[in-house]
């Protein structure tokens, strides 16, 4: 689209405010399409009739929910503001695809990305051109019906006043603009004006040799031909459609096509006369504009739009149809953007989206790019599930050969879920999802593979998002609360501590232990502030306890810190606060970290568990024995305390207890007394167990055997036994 000279350049200032741009925005608009105008107002004035029109189109840009309809109503006042010239149209495109988001983009009250400001624009144009194709349909079909008026007219009075009418007619039928034919009932075409012969090519007897019913497309709808016959019948007054034909040089002409029968004065039928009106620019352009909002610019591929729409044909099939869908993950691809750039980054999807094609090819198959590096394969055309597998194969081959890029060879993995199944059955959101989650197993499993979709691990994902999502509020509202697990003295039994254990108690699911949500607590970030909340409830029973336990040393309660909790940069900050505030000593609290958080750490990692350890804080080595850290690393490590794992206490359950795990434990204990390290053990569940661990040399123990993790008054109700 080419815009004028005048309204092409760059602002000379940037506007102020959102009515500025606004106005600026219109001032544009209207020197681009005036001259193509045939209005009676000023360019000032046609300016200031456009600027609600222009209010409108960037009222739609941020209209939320987006809705593309009130831009076909700009097209619509243009045609009844008398902007009818097909450059009218064309220079509107041309500023509303160069300007709106230029100047209207940021008016709204949330800024639109880029990606999202284009695809708005262009559904905008589309919108304006179909509403400016249709009021100028509308008004051409009411001036078809005005001169079909005058001809009949004309005819019906032919004997009252011969030469005038005969010559007003000649003047309507041949300077008309759009293409008028006159035919008997037989077909034969009788006359044709001039505007018709330029449709058809510009050979007059070209037109007249042909018969009616000789114009036959392949794309002709059922209707045409049915409400010919019944026209040339007598059973019907006129009839419109869209019709193609062929012209003289094999090039389609599409038409809205209006025939009306004309009686002789006894009423019976005796002409049919035929208006054409010539869209196929119009057509053309409808078709571009479609093309554009269903494809992917970069690719060419088929986008997100298109594939739903025939995702979701192909799940509304009946006759028993099946479906299969591939969706694809590039794995690494990120790495890629970020070491090659993003212009590397669109050659390989290019490349990626070429193999993908090459891989359905057969009828019913089809590729597309949902966005950035997923792809998706749809199938409708298999005879058995294992094809859609071997399709998913093809993929992962058509993958395997390297891709080169500047020079270097570049190995693409990608990891892919498949979903295959009845049409009927669910709808293209579910399957896409099913698609989805399927996918991201396959790439937790390694990747560079595909996994067939289970309902059951479906449903467990759901799950795991519904509780991801849950877990702020939760937090909020109050739902987590602290159990409290007893750590009990091996030598003489009585309760040395407690480990603060937190428990989720959602609305549907009842109590959730930490291996239901930590996890994801974890992924989401909202381990830092559960964790401070378990640390500030857990010092403040302690203290609590600490009050009303004056006998025998502090009850020191033990809190677990996760991996996110140790990179955290207030961690020192805020946990001496939470001591000061509770007024409990820094002596009678214990925090857990596991084995495989500090493998491999470094003095930034450590830095600010020395500095608690300084303070008086026990630093306790949880879980240990389950990961591969030298045990040389013992003796740099800031802690007092080895947690054994309770892998350890399980092979004592027997009688007589794997002599190998007494050895191993007996070696433990040996090494951490050396280290002057304290050993606490997991998992006690017999009194066997704790006898055997209590001549092995344990400090102290944790488990069934003593208590199940319980209330806070339970261990109150245990040091009280303690105490008598």
């Amino acid at each position: 689209m080419s815009i004028p000279a005048q309204a092409s350049g760059a602002p000379e200032s940037a506007p102020d405010g959102p009515e500025d741009r606004l106005r600026r925005f219109a001032t544009i608009w209207s020197r681009a399409i005036f001259p193509s105008t045939a209005t009676s107002l000023t360019r000032p004035e046609f300016e200031q009739h456009l600027l609600p029109l222009a209010r409108t189109l960037s009222e739609t840009l941020h209209a939320r929910p987006f809705d593309a309809a009130p831009a076909t109503g700009v097209g619509g006042a243009l045609v009844a503001a008398h902007c009818t010239d097909p450059d009218a149209l064309s220079a509107t495109l041309g500023v509303v695809d160069s300007y709106l988001v230029l100047y209207c983009g940021s008016n709204g009250p949330v800024a639109l990305t880029t990606e999202d400001s284009r695809s708005r624009c262009a559904r905008i144009q589309h919108a304006v051109a179909a509403g400016f194709t249709q009021a100028l349909r509308e008004r051409t079909l009411a001036e078809q019906e005005a001169i079909a008026r005058s001809a009949l007219a004309a005819r019906s009075h032919a004997e009252q006043a011969l030469h005038a009418t005969e010559a007003r007619f000649r003047a309507v039928f041949k300077d008309a603009a759009i293409g008028i034919g006159i035919a008997d009932l037989d077909g034969n075409v009788l006359e044709v004006n001039d505007t018709l012969t330029r449709m058809f090519g510009g050979l007059e007897n070209h037109v007249l040799s042909h018969r009616v019913n000789e114009w036959v497309h392949p794309e002709d709808s059922p209707q045409v031909w049915k409400y010919y016959n019944e026209l040339v019948r007598g059973e019907r007054e006129h009839y419109r459609v869209e019709k193609p034909y062929y012209r003289n040089d094999g090039t389609v002409l599409w038409t809205n096509l209006t025939v009306s029968l004309l009686r002789d004065p006894e009423g019976r039928p005796e002409y049919q006369l035929a208006l054409l009106e010539d869209t196929t620019e119009r057509r053309l352009l409808n078709l571009r504009l479609r093309y554009e909002a269903t494809h992917d610019a970069l690719t060419g591929l088929p986008n997100r739009t298109l594939f739903f729409e025939r995702l979701e044909k192909a799940l509304s099939a009946g006759d028993g149809s099946r479906f299969g869908l591939c969706y694809l993950d590039l794995d690494g691809f990120k790495a890629i953007n970020d070491s090659l750039g993003h212009a590397a980054g669109d050659r390989l999807l290019v490349e990626v989206a070429d193999r993908l094609q090459s891989c359905a090819t057969a009828s019913g198959e089809m590729v597309a790019r949902l966005g950035g590096d997923e792809f998706v394969a749809l199938t409708t055309s298999f005879d058995s599930p294992a094809e859609v597998d071997e399709l998913a194969c093809r993929i992962l081959g058509a993958l395997s050969t390297p891709i080169r890029l500047d020079g270097r060879e570049l190995t693409v993995r990608g990891s892919i879920g498949v979903v295959e199944g009845p049409a009927g059955e669910r709808s293209a959101a579910e399957v896409l999802r099913s698609a989805d989650i399927t996918m991201y197993r396959a790439k937790s499993a390694g990747g560079n593979r595909f996994e067939l979709a289970d309902a059951e691990a479906d449903a467990r994902a759901i799950t795991r998002h519904g509780l991801t999502t849950a877990l702020p509020a939760a937090l909020e509202r109050g739902e987590f609360f602290i159990e409290y697990q007893p750590l009990v003295h091996l030598g003489d039994g009585s309760v040395h501590g407690a480990e603060a254990l937190v428990r989720w108690c959602h609305p549907q699911h009842g109590v959730l232990g930490p291996d239901r949500f930590i996890t994801l607590a974890e992924h989401t970030g909202l381990i830092v502030p559960l964790g401070r909340w378990v640390l500030e409830e857990s010092v403040r029973q302690a203290n609590f306890w600490q009050e009303r336990h004056t006998d025998g040393g502090p009850l020191r309660i033990n809190v677990n810190l996760s991996p996110a909790q140790l990179h955290h940069p207030q961690l020192v900050a805020e946990t001496v606060e939470v001591l000061e505030r509770s007024g409990l000593e820094p002596g009678a609290l214990c925090l857990e970290v596991t084995e495989s958080a500090l493998i491999g750490a470094d003095e930034d990692v450590l830095k600010p568990l020395r500095q608690l350890a300084e303070m008086g804080v026990d630093i306790a080595l949880d879980d240990f024995g389950t990961g591969y850290s030298n045990l040389a690393n013992l003796r740099r490590l800031p802690v007092s305390v080895l947690k054994l794992d309770r892998s350890f206490t399980q092979g004592m359950q027997h009688h007589p207890a794997d002599p190998v795990d007494l050895k191993i434990v007996e070696g433990i204990v040996s090494l951490a007394h050396s280290l002057d390290l304290a050993v606490t053990v997991e998992g006690v569940e017999t009194g066997a167990q704790a006898e055997q661990l209590r001549q092995l040399g344990c400090d102290t123990a944790q488990g069934w055997y003593y208590a199940r993790p319980g209330a806070p008054d339970r261990i109150h109700s245990l040091l009280l036994a303690d105490a008598v």
